[in-house]
């Protein structure tokens, strides 16, 4: 099984907008976290998706280690 790179040891902050969809990086390479930009390409990992239910500020992951997909949930303190 492939392993995630670990893009960051922090969440990312991104306001956003109610019933907009936003494409989280799982694969940890891409050159736009903490959203997908096609650099998965050739592996097993997808982006996953995630749809605000309301406009506010949420922390997405950027280790990939979370088990709260795709906000992060503070595994990063671990590493």
């Amino acid at each position: 099984m492939e392993k995630s790179v670990v893009a960051g040891k922090e969440p990312i902050a991104v306001e956003v907008e109610q019933g907009k969809d936003y494409w989280w990086c799982s694969c940890g390479q891409s050159n736009t976290q903490p959203f997908c930009d096609g650099s998965h390409s050739g592996t097993s990992f997808t982006p996953v998706q995630y749809t605000a239910e309301k406009s506010t500020t949420v922390y997405f992951c950027a280790c990939k280690q979370t088990k709260n997909t795709p906000l992060c949930d503070g595994s990063h303190s671990s590493l």
